[in-house]
């Protein structure tokens, strides 16, 4: 990644992560389980948001 846009995921994930501990209701859904969660919701929302920027919205690859 390039220092402007690691800069950019640091503040994103800053923001989310401060919104979600304010306002925890707007954190994303998680399923019901036993597992130990391995990422917070702000990761979640940090990694979507970045994904849509850089043109890849989903997971999935088509080819």
């Amino acid at each position: 990644m390039t220092d402007d846009l690691n800069t950019l995921a640091t503040a994103l994930y800053f923001f989310t992560d401060e919104t979600l501990k304010t306002h925890p209701w707007l954190a994303p859904e998680r399923p019901p389980g036993g597992f130990d969660l391995m990422s917070s919701g702000a990761e979640v929302v940090t990694l979507a948001v970045l994904a849509a920027l850089l043109g890849e919205p989903s997971e999935r690859r088509c080819s």
